[in-house]
């Protein structure tokens, strides 16, 4: 799950407004308007630390990176983590592949 749909998720379950999650991690609203809506997509660490104690999770567990928690399957994560070590060609033809798959899923 994005960072986005995390702490939207989080913030509703935990019945906080905006406005009493910046107050409590010392952002203003619209920041954290923006990182809710994904028009801010790269927090700083200190401000993550904040968030995920402010909805009392881990950093994984916000960024979606925590192999043990109940999203992706930890396949997924584990093929993300190994995306990174690739050349941004190998990357580029792994991306060519899903996009093919993903056509013809979708009938095309």
């Amino acid at each position: 799950m994005a960072l986005a749909a995390k702490l939207k998720e989080l913030r509703i379950k935990h019945k906080k407004s905006l406005q009493e999650v910046a107050d409590e991690v010392r952002a203003s609203k619209a920041h954290i308007w923006d990182l809710e809506t994904g028009k801010s997509k790269n927090p700083s660490l200190e401000l993550l630390v904040k968030l995920a104690k402010c909805f009392k999770v881990s950093v994984a567990d916000l960024v979606g990176e925590n192999p043990t928690s109940k999203g992706d399957e930890p396949q997924i994560q584990a093929m993300y983590r190994e995306l990174k070590e690739l050349t941004p060609k190998d990357r580029e033809a792994i991306q060519m592949m899903m996009d093919h798959l993903k056509d013809r899923k979708n009938g095309g």
